[in-house]
């Protein structure tokens, strides 16, 4: 049905369940698959309303926002019609909430130490950041949440394979389990992801961004 191609069908998509409580992020080629199967409906926000379409009465608003509104969409183009991929979309019929999960990644630690270093505090490009068990290895050290912290080079080699206290250095905040994924914080910024700030930001479970 869907003729494009693949950048904006991979365009990131907030789902909602039924009851309106975030899901997950879904590419548009997914989403599009629920709208015409009527197992989803498109949430857009205008004049600070939330109002819902089907496909159908979606299709009538893109050939509108074609017009006059074209920024700030990506289109798909289609055989007889052009359609705006939407930021967000509802199952009709689905009322459960994923799992609390945050995975154990680099991604996500560099995320909780927003990219500090944890014994200088120094901010760095994540080229030159590694990651530091605090008890090292050697000594017993786990990979878990409370043992492994954003590290630059220069510290990393300073402190070796010491703990901090054998190497006179200072973690300057104590690593934790994140209670949802850093990663929302980093990564959905700018004027596209404004529509989804009401929904994360009441939202207690995570959600993964695929890479």
């Amino acid at each position: 049905m869907l003729t494009a191609s693949a950048n904006p069908l991979n365009a990131n998509v907030l789902m909602l369940n039924k009851h309106y409580a975030a899901i997950r992020i879904i590419p548009a080629r997914r989403a599009f698959s629920l709208l015409y199967r009527n197992l989803a409906e498109v949430v857009s926000m205008e004049d600070d309303q939330y109002l819902s379409y089907d496909f159908n009465s979606w299709r009538e608003v893109s050939e509108f926002r074609s017009r006059y509104q074209r920024d700030g969409h990506d289109w798909i183009r289609c055989v007889r019609f052009e359609i705006a991929v939407p930021w967000i979309v509802r199952l009709m019929f689905y009322d459960r909430l994923p799992q609390q999960r945050v995975k154990f990644n680099r991604r996500n630690i560099y995320a909780r130490d927003h990219s500090h270093c944890q014994y200088c505090g120094k901010r760095f490009p994540l080229p030159e950041l590694s990651l530091d068990h605090i008890v090292p290895r050697s000594l017993g050290g786990k990979a878990t949440w409370d043992n492994v912290v954003c590290c630059c080079v220069a510290c990393n080699v300073r402190k070796g394979g010491r703990t901090p206290r054998q190497a006179g250095m200072k973690l300057i905040t104590t690593p934790v389990k994140p209670k949802r994924s850093p990663v929302i914080q980093v990564q959905l910024t700018g004027e596209k992801y404004a529509s989804w700030k009401q929904f994360l930001n009441a939202a207690y479970w995570n959600v993964e961004l695929k890479e």
